[in-house]
C-alpha cells in the first residue's frame, strides 16, 4: 500500500448537544474514486466503489465514567443507490497520540484500511480509542477490553444521524475485525455486543487478528520470563493503563520498575516522549545494563514474587479482567481467528488458548487459521486481512435503494473440493463471468460461461485456497476452492 498524499477537500461541521453518544463534528478529510482505490490496493478485484472518509468526534464516557469526547474515522462508499453493511475495525497499538485512523489516514497510516472497506461496500467505523487523537482526554487505557468495546459502540450510535443526513443507508449487518491491539479490541467488542441484554446490535461475523487475547496467561508469562523481546514498552503501557483504570496497582512507578526504567516510563506518562521513543530507549538501556533487551530485568524482584505468589494481587486481578474470552461467553456469530506462528510481538499461543477455551465451551461456527506460519507480526497483516475479507464476503449483503433487495452471494456448486486437475461447475442459471482469485486478491483465472454445467482444467493453478465467483444478471454465486495435489 502506497503512502497517501494529503487530500483535504473541505470541512463540514455538525454541532449537537453534548451528551453521551452524540455526534460533535464530522469533517470530510478526502475522497477517492474506485479507480484510485484499485490503483492504491493493487487492483484488488473485490473493490466496487469509491470512498469518502470523515473524521468523526462524538461524546462517550471516560474510564472514570465522566463525559469525554472521542474521535474516529468514518469511511463510506460513494454510491448512494446502495444499502450497505457496517464494519468496525479496531486499530493496532499507536506509537503516539496522533498515530490513529482519523489522523494518519491522510499520511498513509493504518487508517487507509477504512478506504479499502468502503471500496468493498462497507460503511466502516475506525475508533481512535480513549486517550488518543486530538480530542480525548487522559491517558490511553491500553488493552482495556471494556473501553475498547464501549468507544466503538458509541461511535456506531453517534454516527446514525450523520449517515442519514448524508444519504448513506445501512442495513442491520455488522462485521467486526481488528489487528494486534485491535484484535483484542475486536474480540472485546464482539463479546460486549453479544452479552448486552438489550440486543441493540447483532454481530454478523467477526475476525480478530493476531491479538493479545490472553493478557493474564500468555502475555503475563512473556513478562515474567527472561526472554529477549524487542517491544518492552508494551509492559509499562499496560501497567499505566490498568493503574489509570483501577487505581490500585501501585503508588509509585518505582514499586514496579527499577529506578533507571521508572524514570523513562514517567517521561512517557507525562507526554514528554512517545511510546515509540520509550520503546527505543528501553531497548538501549536494557542492552547496556543487561546485555540484551530482556524486559523481565526492568521489574523489581519484589513485585515479581508478589505476582507469582498471590493470584489475588491487584495486578493479577487487572490482567484477568482483560482477557477477552472466558467460559461465560459462547460466541454466536460466525467467528474466525487469524494469526501467524512466528509472530514476534504477540505470541501465537494467544490464539491457541482462545481456541481451546471456545472449543471446550462447545462454540460452533468457529475456526482458527495460521495464515502464514513463517511471518512475523508485520508480515502477518496482509494475509490475515485478506483471509478476513474473503471470510466476510460469504456473509456480506448489499441492498438497492427503493427495493432493499440484498445482493447476496449464493452458493456456487463446485466439485470435487479439494480438487487436483479438474473442477466441475454445475447449475449455472445463465451466461455470466467466472473469476478465480487467490487469498492475496490476485486474479488467477477468468472466462465467460454459458448456463448449465462445465468442466474446467485447473492444472496450471498452484496448490492453495481460492475464491471462485460467478457474476450473472446482477447476482453473485461464490465458493471457496482448495487446490491440493
Amino acid at each position: 500500500m502506497q503512502k497517501i498524499a494529503l487530500l483535504l477537500l473541505f470541512a463540514v461541521t455538525i454541532n449537537t448537544t453534548l451528551s453521551s453518544q452524540n455526534l460533535v463534528s464530522a469533517t470530510l478529510l478526502g475522497q477517492k474514486t474506485k479507480a484510485e482505490l484499485l490503483a492504491e490496493f493493487d487492483n484488488l478485484p473485490f473493490i466496487q466503489y469509491g470512498a469518502k472518509y470523515y473524521q468523526i468526534t462524538y461524546t462517550t464516557k471516560s474510564v472514570q465514567g465522566l463525559v469525554d469526547t472521542a474521535s474516529g474515522l468514518l469511511s463510506v462508499p460513494d454510491d448512494p443507490s446502495r444499502i450497505y453493511p457496517r464494519l468496525v475495525y479496531q486499530h493496532g497499538t499507536s506509537g503516539s497520540k496522533q498515530e490513529v485512523p482519523s489522523i494518519n489516514v491522510v499520511t498513509g497510516g493504518e487508517g487507509i484500511v477504512g478506504q479499502l472497506f468502503a471500496g468493498l461496500g462497507y460503511v466502516a467505523f475506525l475508533p481512535d480509542y480513549l486517550g488518543l487523537g486530538n480530542f480525548s482526554k487522559g491517558f490511553h487505557p491500553y488493552v482495556h477490553a471494556e473501553s475498547e468495546a464501549w468507544v466503538a459502540m458509541d461511535m456506531l450510535r453517534a454516527s446514525v444521524e450523520f449517515l442519514q443526513q448524508n444519504q448513506v443507508l445501512t442495513n442491520d449487518q455488522l462485521f467486526i475485525t481488528g489487528y494486534s491491539q485491535g484484535g483484542h479490541g475486536a474480540m472485546a467488542l464482539h463479546r460486549a455486543i453479544e452479552q448486552d441484554p438489550t440486543q441493540e446490535f447483532q454481530v454478523t461475523a467477526a475476525a480478530p487478528m493476531s491479538g493479545p487475547y490472553s493478557i493474564s496467561g500468555v502475555m503475563r508469562d512473556l513478562i515474567l520470563t527472561d526472554a529477549v523481546y524487542f517491544y518492552p514498552a508494551y509492559i509499562p503501557n499496560t501497567a499505566l493503563s490498568y493503574q489509570t483504570v483501577y487505581g490500585n496497582l501501585f503508588n509509585d512507578l518505582s514499586e514496579i520498575f527499577k529506578p533507571t526504567y521508572a524514570a523513562l516510563i514517567q517521561q512517557f506518562y507525562e507526554g514528554q516522549i512517545t511510546l515509540s521513543s520509550l520503546n527505543s530507549q528501553l531497548i538501549t538501556t536494557l542492552t547496556d545494563n543487561e546485555g540484551a533487551s530482556r524486559p523481565f530485568k526492568m521489574l523489581q524482584e519484589s513485585i515479581i514474587q508478589d505476582i507469582l505468589a498471590n493470584p489475588d494481587h491487584p495486578i493479577n486481578v487487572a490482567l484477568n479482567a482483560n482477557d477477552t474470552y472466558d467460559g461465560n461467553w459462547l460466541p454466536v456469530a460466525p467467528f474466525r481467528l487469524f494469526y501467524c506462528m512466528e509472530d514476534d510481538q504477540v505470541p501465537y499461543r494467544n490464539s491457541l488458548l482462545a481456541r481451546d477455551s471456545f472449543q471446550v465451551a462447545g462454540v460452533t461456527n468457529f475456526a482458527i487459521n495460521d495464515v502464514m506460519p513463517t511471518a512475523d507480526h508485520g508480515e502477518c497483516y496482509v494475509p490475515a486481512m485478506t483471509n478476513t475479507l474473503i471470510f466476510f464476503l460469504g456473509y456480506q449483503q448489499i441492498g438497492t435503494v427503493g427495493t432493499n433487495n440484498p445482493i447476496k452471494a449464493r452458493h456456487l456448486n463446485l466439485s470435487p473440493n479439494p480438487a487436483r486437475e479438474m473442477i466441475n461447475i454445475s447449475d449455472l442459471p445463465s451466461e455470466g463471468r467466472l473469476e478465480m482469485v487467490d487469498f492475496n486478491g490476485k486474479l488467477m483465472h477468468t472466462q465467460r460461461l454459458s448456463a448449465g454445467s462445465h468442466s474446467l482444467n485447473i492444472s496450471d493453478i498452484p496448490n492453495g485456497v481460492y475464491l471462485v465467483r460467478f457474476f450473472a444478471k446482477g447476482e453473485i454465486w461464490m465458493e471457496k476452492l482448495v487446490v491440493q495435489r
